[in-house]
């Protein structure tokens, strides 16, 4: 069902509309983990190794697949909110025919340069195999990651939560499922994992897509559609290249912090792998709750109404804090348990940097939150410069403290660069968006 964000109290509107999202997240990041849950347990730490090894470098396809999301979301939402549903449909069409074209060109780099990324990152020999078949693998499943983001993005900006969420909790469970059958049943390894997750988003994104074409069809007809048009590419292009570089950015960041994590052996990257699994639901979740407050920031200022945008802003802290409360009690508290679901022996070198690795960046969860707020307005806004200072800068200082800690603190301190970024981070998004309130206030938008 298509939500109108532009009427109705902010925080009762930006509750039913991200809490939805919330649950597609969680969802979500169980392919992630479900894959890496199978990998250690019925496998191995080596496989888990490679799986979490693997990873990283599946993020900076997820980037882009991210641009198409959030550039198709915020231009959607701009037409939907103020009543142009010719430009929605143009908008939709021309993001579907760039997206393709985009993805074709990432598959083409994958398939041929994968054993040279995963040499860049320092793989151990002894999980080199098992993470370029892992790799190979989520490569050839590009289009299903592409065109579901896709779908997810115009969902949200139709004011649509629900419907993604239906689709991810009913696929994902099925992966978590399947990942068993085919590891445990028919023995196909860290091969077996891949596969799994590849049938399953590809079911996911078909599902998502017919349904997307079927909810344009119910729009109103208020004027002819281009099936592409370069001044909507263009909008989607401010939007989308600031939002892939921030995102492929911090996927190499990660992936520099990964190849310095990779000389430390196969236990500690076991251990970060089931570790940064845990801290990546809590960052893809408050980062789709922010998804979700450029969504409501959109749909405002396409229907002219700027003055709901501060009190949304305010109930979506509101929101992400709440959340981030019981996540953080739980991860300081209960890390061993934690880490040593995805492990089979629950002791050891594994365990005990998963541990600290999840000790370390938990009390933090609150001021990253604040973070993805403020950006969330940002991009909601067009405000995409601000918002790049402000991640380069997260970015940058995490990868400088990572190198500047590691030689006396080990990989304790590589861990503890991730709250030394996230606090500058903040302080930078949060001056951006208070400077774009009060330009606001001034002119009077």
């Amino acid at each position: 069902m298509n939500q109108n964000l532009t009427v109705g109290k902010p925080a009762s509107v930006l509750w039913r509309f991200c809490l939805p999202l919330f649950g597609s997240i969680i969802f979500q990041q169980l392919y992630n983990i479900a894959d890496s849950f199978v990998a250690g347990k019925f496998i191995g730490e080596e496989a888990l190794a490679a799986v979490g090894n693997s990873y990283e470098i599946t993020l900076i396809f997820i980037a882009f697949a991210f641009g198409c999301n959030i550039a198709c979301s915020v231009v959607t939402a701009r037409y939907f909110g103020g009543k142009d549903y010719a430009g929605v449909r143009t908008t939709v069409s021309t993001t579907l025919i760039a997206s393709g074209v985009l993805c074709l060109v990432l598959m083409a780099v994958g398939f041929v340069f994968n054993q040279q990324m995963l040499t860049a990152i320092h793989t151990p020999q002894n999980i080199m195999e098992p993470s370029r078949l892992y790799l190979m693998i989520y490569v050839g499943s590009l289009p299903a990651v592409f065109y579901y983001n896709v779908a997810t993005g115009i969902f949200s900006a139709l004011g649509d939560s629900r419907t993604p969420f239906l689709f991810l909790a009913i696929s994902s469970t099925a992966n978590i499922l399947v990942d068993i059958l085919f590891v445990t049943a028919f023995g196909m390894g860290v091969e077996g994992v891949a596969w799994a997750t590849f049938l399953c988003q590809t079911v996911s994104m078909a599902l998502a897509v017919l349904t997307v074409f079927r909810r344009l069809r119910l729009l109103p007809n208020d004027g002819p559609a281009s099936r592409f048009s370069r001044p909507v590419f263009r909008q989607l292009a401010v939007i989308a290249v600031p939002s892939i570089l921030q995102q492929s950015s911090i996927s190499v960041g990660n992936i520099i912090i990964q190849g310095l994590i990779n000389g430390f052996g196969s236990s500690v990257i076991a251990g970060y792998s089931a570790a940064i699994k845990l801290n990546n639901m809590v960052i893809t979740s408050l980062t789709t709750l922010g998804n979700g407050i450029s969504s409501y920031t959109a749909q405002n200022l396409g229907a002219r109404q700027p003055q709901r945008v501060r009190a949304g802003f305010y109930a979506g802290l509101r929101l992400v804090w709440l959340l981030c409360l019981p996540l953080t009690a739980l991860y300081c508290l209960a890390a061993p348990a934690l880490v040593g679901i995805f492990l089979k022996s629950v002791e050891g070198l594994a365990l005990e940097s998963g541990v600290s690795f999840l000790r370390i960046v938990a009390p933090f969860y609150f001021v990253v939150a604040v973070k993805l707020v403020s950006d969330g307005v940002l991009r909601g806004s067009g405000l995409m410069k601000q918002f790049m200072v402000a991640t380069f800068t997260d970015l940058i200082l995490r990868i400088l403290f990572a190198f500047l800690l590691s030689p006396g603190m080990g990989y304790r301190g590589i861990w503890s660069a991730w709250p030394v970024g996230w606090i500058v981070g903040a302080a930078l998004s949060i001056a951006c968006f208070a400077s774009a309130q009060r330009k606001a206030a001034r002119t009077d938008i």
